[in-house]
């Protein structure tokens, strides 16, 4: 059986590198590891508890949540929007969050990395990242660390894939964040 590990990216931009990163994530997994890309963020409306009402959920918010229950284990994609994390992704954080106490977390493994321009890789927003979804329920991996400085040079030419370097860090990425699917909290 594989292990379900869904990529949510914190860009929506079409160019985004940390979409590239996740692209390369899903074709550099292990085997016995599927690395899905949620579609679909942006249609999601921002949290709202009036919204958030059983029977009456958003749609697109009920499929981030069912894609959730359906994952094994979380792979998110941070860059660093004014040095913290972007909206789009503390939105479906939040989603994913609720209801309390049963959230799509659910204890699940989880790992944050990501690329930006400045010379840390976004590690402020990753590190922002892993705190809410760590308050979300989710069994944050702390060790698991990848920010790839300097991404709009790094990868003018090549995709992530494409970089040697950063396409063997994913592959471990991936492959530690699976080891930990099923291991004791």
């Amino acid at each position: 059986m594989s292990v379900r590990i869904l990529a949510l990216v914190g860009s929506l931009r079409a160019g985004s590198h940390n979409r590239q990163l996740a692209e390369a994530a899903v074709k550099v997994a292990p085997e016995g590891s599927e690395v899905n890309v949620y579609e679909g963020l942006a249609e999601i409306p921002f949290y709202n508890e009036d919204l958030d009402v059983e029977g009456s959920v958003p749609a697109a918010a009920a499929r981030l949540r069912e894609a959730a229950q359906a994952a094994d284990a979380f792979l998110l994609f941070s860059p660093e929007y004014n040095g913290t994390i972007p909206a789009v992704l503390k939105n479906a954080i939040d989603w994913l969050s609720r209801p309390y106490g049963a959230g799509a977390f659910g204890g699940k493994p989880v790992a944050v990395i990501g690329t930006a321009f400045g010379q840390y890789g976004g590690v402020w927003a990753q590190d922002e990242a892993r705190k809410a979804v760590g308050i979300a329920g989710g069994k944050v991996i702390e060790d698991i660390k990848l920010s790839i400085p300097g991404s709009v040079t790094r990868f003018a030419e090549t995709h992530p894939v494409d970089d040697a370097e950063v396409a063997a860090q994913l592959t471990e990425v991936v492959a530690r964040l699976h080891g930990n699917v099923g291991a004791a909290a």
